[in-house]
């Protein structure tokens, strides 16, 4: 019975995703291989945020995917050069500070 609802919870969960995504075809594609910085002038979520005037929920919402975009980036990134243990953890902190300050 647990997998189930946890079957289902993972569903629902994606479904929603898509039908978000698909509701948000302004937004600007977030590659996973490039870093937020690509994606607005100063690169930072909180300014894209504010060019799309957003508040309330929406933001939040905004802001989660936003930043987890950004850590999935700098993920692939210390991927990329192989890095593991306290060299990935501390490449992928300064890279998502970085792309959420705009640099």
């Amino acid at each position: 019975m647990k997998q189930w609802i946890s079957l289902s919870a993972a569903v629902v969960l994606a479904l929603s995703t898509t039908a978000f995504a698909a509701s948000h075809k302004e937004a600007p594609a977030m590659a996973s291989s490039a870093p937020m910085a690509a994606a607005a002038p100063d690169g930072s979520c909180a300014a894209m945020a504010a060019e799309k005037k957003l508040a309330g929920a929406a933001k939040t919402s905004f802001m989660k995917k936003c930043e987890s975009d950004a850590s999935a980036a700098c993920d692939a990134k210390a991927a990329e050069k192989k890095l593991s243990g306290a060299a990935k953890t501390s490449f992928t902190k300064k890279c998502v500070a970085d792309a959420q300050a705009g640099k």
